[in-house]
Parts: C-alpha cells; structure tokens; sequence
C-alpha cells in the first residue's frame, strides 16, 4: 500500500460497484472504451477544478486511525483569557499555517464525549542537584504521587529521570503505580553537586518517549510529554537548548517545567505580591516553543498544583494536515502556526516538522 493510500478512514466495498467495474473490463471496443476515457479525464480535470477541499472530520476514539506516514500531527492546547483550558472546539475553529500558508484541517482528534480518555506517557524529570532542598524532594515526592493517581482514569505509562551532575534513568516507563512510587523513593539529593544538566536531561527523556512511546495506544492518539522539576537554573549542560527544542518538535512531545521554591528564595525582586522572574529555562523558549507550560510552586501548593498540572497535560486537541506533495519529501525545515477562535490562547508542541529526504 503506497503511503497516500494509507489515510484516515472508514470505507466498505460495495459488490455493485465490484460487479460493475469487472463488467466494464469486458466491453470489446477498444477504441470505443479509449474514446471514453479520454472523455472521462476531460470531465474529471473539469470536477477536480470545482470540487472544494476536503470536509476536516472530527474523529473520537471510536474511529479507526489509520495515520500514513505523510500526515503531520499537531498537539494545541486552547485556554482563555483566565488560563484555563477550552474544550468543545471544531475542527472550523482553528486556521492551520505551513510556512505561512494556510492548509486544510484534515482532522480535529478529541476526547470522546461519553467519557473515554487520551492515554498519555510521561517523563518525570527531577532536579537532585545541591540546590534543592531536602524538604523541597520528600514533599516533590508526594505531589508527583498525586498527578499519577490524577491520571488513574486514563491509560498512562510514567518513566523517572533524575539529573545533577549527570541525567540518569530510575525507572523506565511502566504502568505500574507501585513501580512508581518505589521509584520516587529512590530519589537522592546530590548534596554537593555544583552542576544542573537540566537540557541534557529533557534531551535524554524526549530521546526515551521518541524510542519506546508509540504514536497511538488501543487506537488513541498519544500524548507526549516530559515534566521537568526544577530550582530553574541549568548549569554545565552539553546540548544546546535550540537543539533540544527541535528534537522535541521533531518527536511531537511538549515539555512543562515545575519551578520550585528554592528558585525565587534567591531573588531579591522575587516578593510575594510580584509575579515571579522568568528562569532561564523560560527564556530559552523551550517551554513555549513545545506547547508547554511553566508552573511556579509555592510552599504551600505542591500537591494541587500537580493535579493542576496533569490537568493541563491532557487538556489537549490533535489537529492534522498533509503537506503539498513538493513539501513533503524535500528534506527541509517547515513552519507552523495554528490559530484558534478570537480572544483565547493557543499554544502548539511543535512550531515546525522536518520533511523526509527523497
């Protein structure tokens, strides 16, 4: 099957028309039969001509997905003027721009209305480095305990990452929340670690989703994304934070960042009536340039902010175009830009895609 004839779809194949296309086959005139195809090319170029694009369709979990390798996928969350997230938009709401240029809609993936749940996969990334308190990490534990059993209702898979003077793997993804949890026990401070590899550390957790989390689970779209827990400031990192953000991109996974308290204890401006200074994880674009969200941990507010936090990772719509034919094999960078109904924010997890070389 070539990679075109693999879309989206629902089909049958109806006997009438296998019936009457076996007795086409039949008919002796050849020059009669090549009359009528060069007739019937003329009509099809003039219906081609007319014929408007594609109706976008809005697919549920109950739908089939059959994604074919030119489809290029794009993770949008919608919120409002208030932070908080859209649902119950159409594929009609949105406006989708490859380098500039608006392209059709081919498909808007949603949660089933009657209550089925996007699965997710997740890596946690935590920062163990000198920097973060002891009682920062035993109440992390907890709060992050708290965000897996938030997404109990859905099919979720959760890896560990922790990362100091060097980014490491405790546990690979499992489904298993006891594993989890044995896991996060398993966190240790770095007393005296001077360094923070916190862009070496996202690098290696979109490297594992792009290695061991498909693209769909039981039919479903999946959600990719890496949670990174931090004091906010990266320091000896070896990966460049432009090609971390590409790879993120290039593997579909948005990146939420956690800043901790010991972060604004050491800033003067940092008062409590102020909003808190961007860190420079914020800066490198990293979290808006995935589709992501920086959240700003209190002393008081770990645990409902996670819960807040899974909450906005799943609170997302799937939209899909397919590039034009010369695009799709050129081997170059593309833009995109989605943009939603008037007065509500949107952010994407991926601002380009990388076509395939010839």
């Amino acid at each position: 099957m070539s990679p075109r004839s693999a879309r989206i779809s629902k089909y049958t194949c109806p006997p009438v028309l296998f019936a009457a296309t076996a007795l086409a086959c039949l008919l002796p005139s050849a020059h009669g039969a090549s009359t009528r195809d060069a007739r019937a090319r003329q009509a099809g170029g003039a219906a081609a001509a007319q014929r408007p694009a594609p109706t976008p369709e809005e697919l549920g979990d109950e739908d089939i997905l059959k994604i074919d390798t030119d489809l290029v996928l794009v993770d949008v969350t919608v919120t409002d003027a208030r932070g908080r997230a859209v649902r119950g938009l159409r594929p009609e709401d949105f406006k989708l721009y490859e380098d500039g240029e608006e392209r059709p809609v081919a498909f808007l993936n949603v949660e089933r209305r009657t209550g089925a749940e996007r699965p997710v996969a997740v890596v946690f990334a935590v920062d163990v480095s000198g920097s973060m308190t002891p009682e920062e990490m035993a109440r992390l534990q907890t709060a992050m305990r708290a965000f897996s059993e938030k997404l109990s209702n859905r099919p979720a898979s959760f890896a560990l990452m922790s990362f100091g003077m060097n980014a490491r793997v405790i546990q690979n993804f499992t489904s298993d929340p006891r594993k989890l949890n044995r896991a996060l026990g398993r966190l240790a401070r770095e007393a005296n670690g001077l360094s923070t590899h916190a862009y070496d550390a996202v690098d290696d957790a979109v490297r594992l989703l792009a290695r061991s989390a498909p693209r769909t689970l039981d039919r479903r779209l999946l959600k990719k994304a890496v949670v990174v827990v931090t004091d906010g400031f990266p320091v000896g990192d070896t990966v460049a934070p432009s090609t971390v953000i590409e790879r993120a991109n290039q593997a579909e996974v948005s990146v939420y960042t956690v800043t901790l308290p010991s972060y604004t204890r050491l800033l003067a401006s940092a008062a409590p009536e102020r909003a808190p200074l961007p860190t420079p994880l914020d800066v490198s674009g990293l979290v808006e340039k995935t589709g992501g969200t920086n959240f700003y941990a209190t002393a008081n507010d770990y645990e409902p902010l996670f819960r807040a936090l899974a909450e906005e990772v799943t609170s997302t719509y799937v939209l899909a175009f397919y590039p034009p034919e010369e695009k799709r094999r050129d081997g170059r960078l593309h833009t995109i830009r989605v943009e939603g109904p008037r007065g509500l924010s949107v952010r994407q997890n991926r601002t380009a895609y990388q076509s395939k070389g010839k």
